[in-house]
This record gives C-alpha cells, structure tokens and sequence, in this order.
C-alpha cells in the first residue's frame, strides 16, 4: 500500500468544482433560492427513505434539511419589517417541525407537507427575485436599502437574507 494520495478522477470533483464556482459567483438572492432547493430535495429524500426504510438515508435526508431550514431561519436580517420577519420565522419553525416530527414519527405525509411548504418557498422566492431584477432594471425604482426614497403607490421590497 503506497502513502501516496490517490488523485481524484475528473468525474468525482466535477461536481463538487460547479457548485463551489455557482456559490462563489452567485448573489444573496440566489444562494438563498439554492437553499430552499436544497431544502425541498433533502426533504424529498428523508420521504423516499422512510418509504424504503431506509435509516440512514432517513437521518441524512432530514437533517440535511433541517440544517437547511435552520440556516434560512436564522439568516434573516435583523432591520427586517417586523411582522415580515415574525411571519416567516413562524413558517421555518412550523417546516422544522414537520422534518423533525417525520423523521421521528415516520410519518410519510408531514414529510411530503413540509416539502410542499419549501416548494411553495422557492416559487414564492422565484417571484420575488424576477421583481427585484425588475425593479432594478426600471429607472427611478427604489428598493428598500437601495438610492432614492421607495415609491409612493407601492411598498419598498428588501430581498436580501
């Protein structure tokens, strides 16, 4: 047996180099929208391996999601509207229990409503991602945070998380 470390082939660290570079090169926006992704797939995941009974795929695809749902929660901006803030921390934490309660009560379903909330997440963070690229390609509209006083007929919009 050599020491020598064994290079990895290109098929192994592709994926792992794609996402590091989509990362990397990504804005708030759509790291946040990649999460949410993230979070829908390893829920997906945790179902399918309850209905497999599959245990460790149990643990990994939860937690994962979990890790996920955490991280959304807990990055959201501290000067964020209050009701706003209060509202979606209460959605996170109500998913975070789903993905617990599934995973320890082996129940398919709160796992497949916990995945439909976080699809409802993503579409409902797609929508606001084409306004802010909207609003910021239309001169003279101001973002919440951004140049210049929000709009009179229409609410400021703060996306960042």
């Amino acid at each position: 047996m050599s020491d020598t470390p064994t290079p990895q082939t290109p098929s192994s660290s592709t994926p792992n180099a794609y996402l590091r570079t989509r990362v990397m090169t990504s804005s708030p926006e759509q790291l946040r929208l990649m999460l949410l992704e993230g979070a829908v797939r390893f829920a997906r995941q945790g179902r399918d391996a309850l209905l497999a009974k599959d245990h460790e795929g149990i643990y990994t695809g939860f937690s994962r999601a979990r890790d996920i749902v955490v991280e959304l929660m807990t990055a959201i901006r501290p000067d964020t509207e209050t009701e706003l803030k209060s509202n979606v921390q209460g959605l996170y934490t109500f998913i975070f229990k789903l993905l617990v309660d599934a995973s320890f009560d082996k129940d398919a379903d709160k796992a497949e409503q916990a995945a439909k909330l976080l699809e409802y997440e993503v579409e409902t963070w797609r929508m606001a991602m084409q306004r802010l690229t909207q609003d910021r390609a239309t001169p003279g509209l101001a973002l919440a945070g951004g140049p210049g006083a929000p709009s009179a007929e229409r609410p400021a919009l703060s996306l960042q998380a």
